[in-house]
């Protein structure tokens, strides 16, 4: 079974000097630099590579050529979403446009709730958003080893209304949780990736069958908050569009068997919910390991 390894690609190393370069020379001079980047990765990281190549070829049908050339942009615009994001959360907001679709459902989330996103476009401008709406936002981070990224960043973010919860081993995280939706705050995370031993359904996604994780729906359930599914996308260079999908409640149920049937349909409305997205943003998918697979055997193997 293919399974996320809860490790990022990158340091802190590079984080500060994507922040160095917008400091000093601006967000153009550092786009460029992203040129030289994407080349140095694109033959540095063959795994992450014959991965997107394989989204691009057999999942979506792209000729090789076609494929190829996706690669590349797929990476430029993962630099791009990366400065975009540290731009952005530093106060440079004022550099970029935004259109917020389903606004409303947010503003709805009085009491709490939690937002599911995934690993396409820029998730992390629905900040902006939970700025304009006085909403405290919570994001879980999975991979505990860049303990000193988070960190790093939020010295970087002191104006932003950011909080980071890293997965614990030992389910500590889950009362931060709690206590964070007692406080009628909002808890973001991903909901397209699991590292191994998390509880999947496996569901179609774009012709091929992939493992989505439980988790995410299942904190909404057992703490009776609702979920919307949330997706930003960058459209032109300055230019973002935020998706949001109207409130869902998840019921969370005693009866193991009718628990399993409501996950799964929350998590089936959720690949329902990406798959357009990704279909409509192709370039924007980031999910640089062996996603799509059948139990015991990956199609990439």
């Amino acid at each position: 079974m293919s399974s996320w390894k809860g490790k990022t690609r990158g340091g802190i190393l590079g984080y500060k000097i994507f922040v160095w370069a917008l400091k000093y020379f601006g967000l153009s001079f550092a786009y460029f630099l992203l040129l030289f980047v994407v080349t140095y990765f694109i033959f540095s990281s063959r795994k992450a590579f014959h991965s997107i190549y394989f989204y691009f070829h057999s999942v979506l049908n792209y000729s090789i050529f076609r494929s190829l050339k996706n690669v590349y942009l797929n990476y430029y615009y993962f630099g791009q979403v990366i400065l975009d994001k540290i731009a952005l959360l530093t106060g440079l907001q004022n550099r970029f446009t935004f259109d917020f679709e389903g606004e409303e459902y947010l503003r709805q989330m009085d009491k709490g709730g939690m937002l599911i996103s995934a690993h396409i476009g820029n998730w992390e401008i629905a900040g902006q958003l939970l700025n304009r709406l006085e909403k405290n936002i919570n994001i879980i981070l999975f991979d505990a080893e860049h303990e000193q990224i988070k960190g790093y960043l939020s010295d970087v973010f002191t104006e932003r209304r950011v909080n980071f919860i890293i997965i614990k081993d030992d389910y500590s995280h889950l009362q931060v949780i709690r206590e964070a939706l007692q406080r009628g705050e909002i808890i973001a995370m991903h909901g397209d990736r699991f590292i191994e031993g998390n509880k999947v359904f496996w569901v179609n996604f774009l012709g091929k069958p992939a493992p989505f994780p439980a988790g995410p729906v299942n904190l909404a359930a057992r703490f009776g908050v609702p979920v919307s599914f949330v997706f930003a996308v960058k459209e032109t260079r300055r230019h973002y569009h935020f998706f949001a999908t109207p409130l869902r409640n998840v019921e969370f149920s005693a009866n193991l068997k009718k628990r399993e049937v409501i996950l799964r349909e929350a998590v089936e409305d959720y690949v329902t919910a990406l798959e357009k997205t990704v279909l409509r943003y192709p370039l924007q998918w980031f999910n640089y390991y062996k996603f799509w697979g059948i139990p015991g055997k990956s199609f990439l193997n």
